[in-house]
């Protein structure tokens, strides 16, 4: 079969292409998935650059959020049969014509979505819903700013937080994508390109946003410290500019705020319990039409590699999926 394999750990994906590989068979627990569609989210990035917190030795290959048709199944597995439609997540294995996932990861295709809806969802809304109400205890009423709004973190969040009641801020340095992120249903979208202090105060009264939610990182963290509410949360997600950023521990000593780190596949790693309500509730969320991920496109697997390339340069609107 055709996997895009990361044969050499590279800053640049060099070390990664399309190659011939054993088509892969199931272990107990585990079932074969003919691939119709897998998400690009940046961890996959990361792992072809050495720099995530999951450390694989190459080859591997990539890709995290699956959906197609199972076409076999392993020992100890109840629930599904072959023929089965399902999609979920695995933490790597899924940029292939055929990939191994625990059945535990799985859900059955919900009806009213897409193969590519499907595979866009489960790692963007599990983070979004772990940060906003798990880590950040959203409430309705409040105001939520959502930084990287355009990504497919972001356009998650900031459906989460509407359906949660939140009147929501989204941020990022295109006004044409922007554009796409408004009329997704953020109440507010500002252009961080001369900055968002101000104009969060101006929209919050003065008072700031409740919950920052920040997938980016650097100079966008160190601004949001300044136009946080009393009390509020800064929701560490991710640092998809590059930058690692720090913070004095007078700043939330003085102004009462709380900076918070989200992992939301290891938070149900660590609470099995909530982790599994944290799963049911998404999907229930999805199969009742009260979310839906943003596609922005999808490639052949041939071009995953681009896929790649256009979430590096923010080119993305919601999520790319490749389909082998």
């Amino acid at each position: 079969m055709r996997a895009l394999v990361c044969h050499t750990l590279t800053d640049d994906l060099s070390g990664v292409g399309v190659r011939d590989v054993p088509k892969p068979t199931p272990k107990p627990g585990e079932v074969l998935i003919k691939v119709a569609a897998t998400s690009v989210n940046f961890p996959d990035i990361l792992l072809t650059q050495g720099k995530y917190q999951l450390k694989l030795e190459p080859p591997f290959t990539p890709g995290m959020d699956i959906s197609g048709i199972i076409e076999a199944i392993g020992d100890d597995v109840d629930g599904f049969e072959v023929g089965d439609a399902v999609c979920g997540g695995a933490r790597f294995g899924g940029f292939a014509e055929y990939a191994i996932v625990s059945a535990a990861g799985l859900q059955k295709k919900p009806d009213n979505m897409s193969f590519e809806e499907a595979a866009s969802y489960s790692a963007a809304y599990l983070t979004a819903y772990v940060s906003l109400v798990r880590r950040g205890n959203l409430k309705a009423g409040e105001t939520l700013l959502v930084h990287g709004a355009s990504g497919g973190v972001g356009m998650a969040a900031v459906d989460v937080g509407k359906l949660l009641g939140a009147t929501v801020i989204a941020t990022g340095g295109s006004d044409e994508k922007l554009a796409k992120v408004k009329a997704y249903g953020a109440d507010h979208v500002l252009n961080t390109a001369n900055g968002f202090r101000q104009q969060v105060k101006n929209l919050t009264d003065g008072r700031g946003a409740d919950v920052i939610y920040d997938p980016v990182g650097g100079d966008v963290f160190d601004e949001s410290v300044r136009c946080i509410a009393f009390d509020g949360r800064l929701l560490v997600i991710g640092f998809t500019s590059g930058r690692i950023a720090t913070v004095s521990t007078n700043m939330p000593l003085i102004k009462g705020f709380s900076v918070v780190g989200v992992r939301a596949g290891e938070y149900g790693r660590q609470f099995p319990e909530r982790g599994a309500e944290n799963v049911a509730q998404i999907w229930d969320w999805a199969r009742q039409g009260k979310t839906r991920p943003a596609v922005h496109a999808a490639l052949p697997l041939g071009r995953a590699l681009d896929g790649f390339r256009m979430l590096q340069n923010r080119e993305v609107v919601g999520k790319v999926v490749i389909c082998p």
